[in-house]
């Protein structure tokens, strides 16, 4: 009887064991060795319409960009037949097919010239040259953007295998995104601005190598028959380059990754301190600037100054928030009371820093101009929403806030920022470039706080 229950207990765990397995196996429904290898090399191969489809898809995709339509985009990455010649390259890497490997990165290498060329020769006709949101996400790209492309890379080789062929490769091309980066790349080449060719184009390098990574792994875990055998010194010498590419082309996105999560993390820790420190009952903080780069935190307080003892304090609270390798610097304006037998109300009169009065007076002198425009171009913008926009494109604004102006020219936008690091001539004119394309006009003008 204990027999019994023991063998029952021994073949409910062997079911169990087997349904996991089961329920994980990539193997099962996959096509045979050799309708892969008739499949991948189909890929190698240019046929007209391809080209053609690819070249629609690019213009497509350039449009989409143009316009800043991402809907038009997600279509464009859909038709595009760039995927497969990708997942060809990796394939012939796991089985050991040289000869298909140089068909496929010559075939690959043939559609990438096409399409830069066609994206280059549409932003040179379009009359639309300003730079939009959804190029700008593609110039800056990051470790995440390598783990998308691996992870995308794998779902797409498992789909490409299998028998019936489901929705998994349309969703690894929106996911990846190959066609906007590389149509981005034409942007900058024909409006000769290095940021946007050599940031895209990266980006575009980083989704095509490690989707071919991804691909040549599950090929090997799918157990494809090498199609040579390789000594082990040449196989060695392979394994070398192959490594050596993907860690050069890593590193910076790495680097890029790393100093976004560190500025964001910095970031987030100097506004909790800034909120929680300094809480004053009649001392306000009215401005506070941040600069990374020289690792100071300039604070001016408006009301009754605090003492140097309470300075000390604060101080010290900055390894709280572990931001003690910054300095603090505290500007304190000076309060003026006057009591008289009429009046016992107290007067109080905050001498701002002459950054703040200038602002001050400068937005007084255009209140009324403001107002005149109110049924004009200001009546068809909507100013807050594209303030928060611009501060979600471009991390280094903060407290943006948006107007139209008008002067001998005509009107113009304008937007007020502060800034977390210092901006360079180039961040400038595409922030203004962006603020022309959104508002719709022809002139704009940021000016920093």
């Amino acid at each position: 009887m204990q027999m019994k229950k023991t063998e029952n207990k021994s073949e409910k765990l062997i079911g169990v064991k087997n349904y996991f397995i089961n329920l994980f196996d990539i193997r099962g429904d996959m096509m045979s060795y050799s309708d892969i290898k008739e499949m991948m090399e189909e890929n190698t191969v240019i046929h007209g319409s391809n080209m053609w489809i690819l070249m629609m898809a690019i213009l497509i995709a350039s449009i989409g960009l143009n316009v800043n339509s991402t809907a038009v985009i997600i279509g464009a990455m859909l038709i595009s037949p760039l995927m497969s010649g990708i997942l060809t390259m990796g394939y012939s890497l796991a089985v050991r097919d040289l000869r298909m490997l140089r068909k496929a990165v010559g075939s690959f290498g043939t559609q990438v010239i096409i399409s830069l060329l066609t994206s280059t020769l549409y932003f040179i006709i379009t009359p639309l040259d300003d730079p939009t949101s959804e190029m700008i996400a593609r110039i800056s790209p990051t470790v995440w953007d390598v783990l998308v492309a691996l992870f995308g890379g794998i779902a797409g080789i498992i789909g490409n295998t299998r028998q019936k062929k489901g929705n998994v490769i349309p969703g690894v091309a929106i996911a990846t995104a190959l066609m906007p980066p590389l149509c981005t790349t034409g942007y900058g080449i024909a409006t000769m601005q290095p940021q946007f060719i050599f940031g895209a184009f990266y980006l575009f390098l980083i989704n095509t190598l490690f989707i071919a990574l991804s691909a040549a792994l599950v090929t090997t875990i799918l157990r494809v028959p090498t199609h040579n055998i390789f000594n082990a010194e040449k196989q060695r010498k392979i394994n070398r380059i192959i490594a050596a590419i993907t860690v050069i082309t890593v590193i910076p996105s790495v680097i890029i990754g790393a100093y976004t999560v560190y500025n964001s993390y910095m970031e987030r820790n100097i506004e909790n301190y800034l909120e929680n420190e300094f809480v004053f009952s009649d001392t306000q903080l009215v401005q506070s600037k941040v600069d990374n780069n020289k690792k100071t935190i300039s604070v001016s307080l408006v009301g009754t100054p605090i003492s140097d003892e309470t300075i000390s304090m604060l101080e010290k609270e900055l390894e709280k928030y572990n931001i003690n390798e910054y300095k603090l610097h505290v500007t304190q304006n000076a309060v003026i009371t006057y009591n008289d037998d009429e009046n016992s109300d107290k007067i109080t009169i905050a001498v701002q820093e002459n950054t703040i009065s200038e602002l001050k007076k400068q937005l007084e002198e255009t209140k009324s101009e403001l107002e005149q425009l109110e049924s004009s171009a200001a009546a068809k913008l909507d100013f807050n929403k594209m303030a928060e926009d611009a501060e979600s494109i471009f991390p280094k604004l903060s407290n943006c806030s948006c107007g139209i102006m008008t002067d001998s020219e005509g009107e113009y936008i304008i937007m007020a920022a502060n800034t977390k690091k210092n901006l360079t001539k180039s961040e400038i004119q595409i922030i203004e470039n962006w603020l022309k394309t959104e508002s719709g006009l022809e002139r704009a003008k940021l000016w920093i706080k």
